[in-house]
């Protein structure tokens, strides 16, 4: 039996193409916060792993948010979210860009970008577009919305570099936290009217299931708990290319320039690999899909880190783990709503998300703090080889299957 969907004020053709532009917006200034790392530590006389750290606490307290800001989504709607996430994140690049310590550094890049992101990121997006759409449009527009970001991270790195050397890297982000004001208008588009029901595929409905049973449910559920733990790789080995890519580039005697076109190509090719996974996710079993994309992130930055850092070995990385980069999106987050229905979805792919970004604080920390130790990248760069390699296995054991929800055992309020 299956609720009837929440209902939207405007066309599934419009709360698509505003959530795509959100996505846009909000990766694309976290995609290019590796561009700023050279031009603050070389004018503050700060080092790596300061500006590392920041990042880092970003990631942890992006993950941290997220699973509480898709509880308030699916309690009262994204709208009110998505607004607030938008101030925080505005209000970080702002004070980012007039961190002249590294505590305040790690309050605007750190705290404030990393909460606002909670709220405002493509997550919230991809969790209003399962409850708001009709069941036919949402494995599509998962990758379309995880594509949108990925735009984004094509879009902002090289406006970001001549923003940069045009007007300076401060008044880049002060820039960059206007357009993050620009979701608060697009978010009106993915509000719903008042309603009890909500939009419900997978398992049988459970009404009554309370936020407290809905975790104890997913957390006693093992195929939940291997898709979260694979998702730690994930944020691993993308926080630190974000962040450290173009510093390892530029210290193998390559331009800025290149490690901004890198970061470019990386978020092209990733809307390509998003909307190919979306559309496989309806085509092959996801386990499967997520075990091979794993494989694939090992095989691409072996051989990248093998081989000697020229220009165009720097595209071709870019161009082969940007197909691979967010493309565990779509299948992660159909394989949360497979097992558990859309009720809870925005908040238990938020765990799945925390995972993700625990990693990502890892990758980002570990980058600059080994670097410091020992003057290059290199075995954080072998470390995401074998995360990957255990991620590939983690996935194969995972059963596409609603969990079993028997109506006459749906817990009472």
């Amino acid at each position: 039996m299956s609720a009837s969907p929440a209902r939207s004020r405007v066309s599934p053709e419009i709360i698509v193409v505003c959530g795509c532009l959100i996505a846009l917006i909000t990766f694309g200034p976290r995609a290019s916060s590796g561009l700023f790392q050279l031009p603050m530590i070389t004018e503050y006389g700060w080092g790596r792993d300061t500006f590392g750290f920041a990042i880092a606490i970003q990631n942890l307290l992006w993950g941290v948010g997220q699973p509480f800001a898709g509880a308030v989504a699916d309690r009262f709607g994204a709208l009110r979210v998505l607004c607030v996430g938008a101030i925080l994140y505005a209000l970080g690049l702002v004070v980012m860009a007039y961190a002249t310590t590294p505590s305040v550094l790690h309050i605007g890049a750190g705290v404030l970008i990393g909460f606002g992101l909670s709220g405002c990121s493509f997550n919230l997006v991809l969790g209003a577009f399962g409850k708001i759409l009709p069941e036919k449009w949402r494995p599509m527009a998962f990758g379309a919305g995880t594509a949108a970001g990925s735009f984004g991270q094509f879009l902002f790195p090289p406006i970001g570099n001549v923003l940069i050397e045009s007007f300076g890297w401060q008044h880049t982000l002060l820039v960059f936290a206007g357009s993050v004001l620009i979701v608060m208008p697009l978010a009106l588009a993915l509000a719903t009217r008042p309603t009890g029901d909500t939009a419900q595929s997978g398992p049988a409905a459970a009404p009554n299931q309370s936020i407290a049973q809905a975790l104890s449910e997913a957390f006693k559920h093992r195929s939940y708990v291997l898709l979260v733990l694979g998702f730690f790789t994930c944020g691993f080995q993308l926080a630190f290319i974000t962040v450290h890519l173009p510093a390892y580039l530029k210290d193998a005697g390559l331009s800025a320039a290149v490690g901004g076109w890198t970061l470019a190509v990386i978020g092209l090719a990733n809307a390509a690999g998003s909307l190919g996974s979306g559309w496989l996710s309806t085509r092959m079993s996801k386990r499967w899909l997520l075990a091979w994309i794993y494989l694939g992130r090992s095989v691409a930055i072996a051989a990248f880190i093998l081989i000697p850092a020229t220009p165009v070995t720097s595209i071709l990385f870019g161009i082969s783990i940007g197909l691979l980069w967010l493309s565990t999106v779509p299948p992660t987050s159909s394989l949360v709503m497979l097992m558990f229905g859309t009720r809870y979805m925005a908040m238990l792919y938020g765990f799945a998300f925390f995972s993700h970004q625990v990693g990502g604080f890892l990758g980002v920390w570990l980058g600059g703090l080994l670097y410091e130790i020992n003057g290059n990248y290199s075995m954080v760069w072998w470390l995401s080889v074998l995360l990957g390699l255990a991620s590939a296995l983690i996935n194969l054991p995972i059963k596409e299957q609603p969990v079993d929800r028997a109506p006459a055992l749906q817990p009472a309020e």
